[in-house]
């Protein structure tokens, strides 16, 4: 049965001004309120950007799909702005460069390519820690940040003035998602028209896997790879299956004590450990009401840790609260207030709507935690780091002198996810200021670092009078920016690097962050913990994370007397006390609006003109090779070696690290025989508008392990033909001049980890054309659809390690273009070296008409150029 979707709208008044909405409740009734909240939003969506017969067809599926709470139909959905961060918009902006070239060639008008939804680049993935514990530490650290990358500022600034709708938030303004939260996100948007203000949600992407922390004010966004948002940004909507939805009952309050951090680690390892993967999870029941809207989007922010696409909390009280208290004008709150009341979006604490499974959290059950050491999932009481630390196979067996076998290396108070919650810091910060009262200093190989979401934090902090004790335990701010979350954490104290190399230690990385994959904080550690800001300060001045800080003093006072960390940890009282004294609702504003005003930013030179001009000398940006018309599809039957056999938890770092380039490595060698100086390299994320660097960066990891030739140096593999082991990417070379396919095979959670597009792009490079693999994390999955490549799931019961792959042996291939459609099977045979073969039937993880045709053309770029083409013959 077909449900009509032709739009009813209804009208408010409010301060004299009339306001339009499409009536939802009213055009549906009771069986609108069966659907989550999440669902409402994709059903207003479809309805206002959506015509005809498909606007009819989204919405007789969107309720289909409350028959047995899952759907395999498909929606269109187009969201209303875009948001970026330096080092994703970098190369995509590099893209649309290249394609403006490309048309400009073709002998059509480069400026016919421009975005036609707002595009918000925030620069914050680019700031390293290399000046810390001191006061002027930020700006020593930015001055050094625009140093370095000076050359793709100049660029970001040309695309800015190039490009209409894309506008450049400079270094020092904050965190991309804590931009969105205090000073983008509307939650309702309004749009004049000639029967009042139409109202509707706001509702966005973000090219980075957090984008869901937005989610925790209401508004519903979800992260995407570069490519996918290229697709958006030039006027097509995204596909989607209409997703599950799994409900996240809360009930309860947190005990005192509990942190935020503490209950997004337990959500991320609830729903791990339920196999969550791609889902929408919302969050329900009565435990909802009693989170702050800053606690809520610290766990909204870890949806991409727990497997799903958003971490949804419905608009309520708690939501206008917050958008007071970031300085937002009373007529938008109460436009939003109306408009989620008479829409039916709104927080009603006894709604049980139909979720396709339902997990329960009692949030007086939830207890301090730490997760551990090398995936966020894993999660343990706070107390058992010296349980777990000591019982590893590779711990050293004595001390190194001053320094514990498990010294603390880096403790980083970092994170969009921990450090834009208030009370998270200010908790921090109390319990530093305890710790200076009692004369505890943090022990010199620590390396401690402050990085806030936002400048906003330094002013409550100081009008609370945290600055100074924070300062005085080393938690100096190093500025507003990723940092060490996303491995910008500048190099390692020299007593721990001296330790090391003399195999004393095993040392470890503490941080309020998301990931703490082996390699990602810093490519020498492999062992990191999450925690609260607090808990950071409280480890940091241990010293040792082998320490059972439930049991065990935190530091021996100078008095002799032992300090636990009860005796320093902030009671909920303080801490709302502190709040109270610090905050200021101008603040957001005019702290944002100054760190914009930023002057040397403002005197960055760059060019002006429709096709940006490359420098064939520049080692950071070049024209890439596959923003040209004669791109084509990989699809078809094929023979192909494995360039690569990998296991399980491949993730996006392994498959495009972002962290500082070594300077022993061969993309070293290359940059330097360039002119680049080896001891300022930078990291591997400022160079992703080169591809020349990045396909030599792909797959460069310590702790990757190819299963083809497991002894080879990092960044190698074998050629088969030639039984040597070279360079990845001057075997994938050798390979494709002999005309011989290649692709991948992986294990379970392939690409986990953040959206970037380059773990995407080098594989396409490298000449991949299938990625066969278990299981596929999902932006990942999209990016290689995006580049063209095809994503394979493995039949159950079939991983790398039962195929026993050998050097040798070939994989057949057959995925016809005309015969791709979603999640078909593809036969697949195993051709042995010693001619036995085998067959096995794999599924296309493809999930939308849309993503077979950007496969069938060859991937997102060839399409835009393609449509922008054909668009500018039509209006010729």
């Amino acid at each position: 049965m077909t449900i009509s979707a032709t739009p009813r709208h209804a009208a408010f008044t409010l301060d004299g001004i009339r306001y339009t909405y499409l009536d939802l409740p009213g055009m549906y009734g009771a069986e609108y309120f069966r659907l989550p909240v999440v669902l409402r939003l994709l059903l207003e969506n479809a309805l206002r950007n959506m015509r005809d017969a498909e606007r009819d067809a989204a919405a007789t599926a969107l309720f289909g799909w409350l028959e047995r709470g899952t759907s395999e139909a498909e929606i269109a959905f187009l969201p209303g702005r875009v948001l970026m961060h330096d080092t994703t918009s970098t190369p995509a902006l590099v893209d649309i460069a290249g394609m403006r070239d490309a048309l400009a060639e073709a002998g059509v008008d480069p400026t016919a390519l421009n975005p036609v939804l707002p595009v918000d680049v925030s620069v914050d993935h680019s700031l390293a820690v290399q000046s810390y514990a001191r006061p002027d530490a930020a700006a020593l650290n930015l001055d050094l940040e625009l140093q370095r990358n000076a050359e793709r500022y100049r660029f970001l600034r040309w695309a800015s003035k190039a490009l209409s709708n894309v506008r450049i938030h400079p270094p020092g303004t904050g965190i991309m998602h804590t931009i969105n939260l205090e000073q983008l996100a509307t939650v309702v948007c309004g749009q004049e028209g000639p029967d009042g203000v139409a109202l509707h949600p706001d509702m966005m992407i973000g090219t980075d896997s957090h984008t869901p922390m937005v989610n925790g004010i209401g508004v519903l966004g979800w992260g995407v790879g570069g490519l996918e948002a290229q697709t958006v940004m030039f006027g097509m909507p995204t596909l989607l299956r209409i997703p599950d939805v799994i409900g996240v009952r809360l009930t309860g309050a947190l005990a005192a004590g509990v942190s935020a951090t503490d209950l997004a680690l337990t959500v991320t390892q609830r729903l791990r450990e339920i196999q969550v993967s791609g889902e929408f999870v919302e969050f329900f029941g009565p435990g909802v009401a009693t989170l702050p809207a800053g606690s809520r989007c610290v766990v909204a922010n870890m949806a991409p840790e727990y497997g799903a696409t958003t971490g949804y909390f419905p608009i309520d009280t708690e939501t206008l609260a917050y958008l007071r208290q970031t300085g937002r004008p009373e007529s938008l709150i109460a436009q939003v207030q109306a408009y989620a009341e008479r829409v039916g979006i709104a927080f009603d604490s006894a709604a049980e709507p139909r979720y396709s499974r339902v997990i329960d959290i009692a949030l007086d059950q939830v207890q301090m935690h730490v997760a551990g050491p090398r995936r966020p999932q894993d999660l343990h009481p706070y107390g058992h780091t010296k349980a777990i630390l000591a019982g590893l196979a590779d711990a050293p067996t004595a001390s190194a002198g001053a320094l514990p076998r498990h010294a603390v290396a880096i403790a980083a108070i970092t994170s969009c996810t921990n450090t834009t919650d208030p009370r998270l810091l200010t908790a921090a910060g109390l319990l530093a200021r305890k710790a200076r009262h009692a004369g505890l200093r943090v022990p010199a190989w620590v390396k401690t670092s402050l990085a806030p979401g936002s400048p906003a934090a330094a002013a409550y902090l100081a009008r609370a009078g945290l600055l100074e004790d924070l300062s005085a335990v080393g938690f100096d701010i190093v500025g507003y920016g990723c940092t060490t979350c996303i491995g910008n954490s500048g190099p390692l104290p020299d007593a721990v690097r001296e330790a090391m190399a003399a195999g004393a230690v095993h040392p470890v990385a503490v941080l309020s962050g998301n990931r703490n994959f082996a390699g990602r904080i810093h490519p020498d550690l492999d062992l990191g913990f999450l925690m609260s800001p607090a808990l950071v300060i409280a480890f940091a001045l241990a010293g040792d994370a082998e320490r059972d800080l439930s049991r065990d003093p935190v530091q021996t006072a100078p008095d002799g007397r032992p300090i636990h960390l009860r005796d320093l940890w902030p009671g909920n009282a303080e801490i709302e006390a502190a709040l109270a004294a610090g905050q200021q609702p101008a603040d957001y504003r005019a702290a944002f609006q100054s760190a914009s005003a930023n002057p040397a930013w403002q005197a960055l030179d760059s060019p002006v003109s429709p096709c940006f001009p490359w420098n064939p000398a520049s080692t950071a940006l070049r024209r890439p090779p596959f923003t040209r018309t004669e791109e084509a599809s990989q699809l078809g039957r094929y023979t192909a070696h494995p360039l690569l056999v990998l296991g399980d938890d491949v993730t996006t770092d392994h498959l495009s690290p972002a962290s500082a380039i070594p300077p022993d490595s061969l993309i070293a060698d290359f940059l330097v025989e360039r002119g680049d100086d080896r001891n300022d390299l930078n990291v591997f994320a400022s160079r992703r508008g080169n591809w020349q660097v990045m396909l030599r960066a792909a797959f460069y990891s310590k702790s990757l392990v190819n299963l083809l030739c497991p002894g080879a140096p990092v960044g190698h593999t074998l050629h088969v033909p030639s039984g040597r082991v070279e360079p990845i990417w001057e075997a994938a070379g050798r390979y494709a001049r002999a005309g011989q396919p290649v692709v991948l095979v992986a294990g379970e959670r392939y690409g986990t980890g953040s959206s970037r597009d380059w773990a995407a792009k080098g594989q396409r490079l490298l000449g991949i054309r299938a990625v066969l693999a278990v299981s596929f994390e999902r932006i990942h999955r999209s990016n290689l659809i995006g580049m063209g490549v095809l994503p394979l799931r493995l039949p159950g019961g079939v991983t790398p390690a039962t195929l026993r792959l050998r050097p040798g042996d070939r994989i057949e291939i057959d995925a016809q273009a005309a015969a791709l459609s979603p999640r078909m099977p593809v036969a697949v045979r195993i051709l042995r070296a010693h001619g036995a073969v085998e067959t096995l039937q794999a599924t296309a993880a493809v999930e939308t008409r849309l993503e077979v045709r950007l496969l069938r053309m060859g991937g997102v770029i060839p399409a835009i150029l393609t449509d922008t083409l054909h668009s500018a013959v039509r209006n010729t």
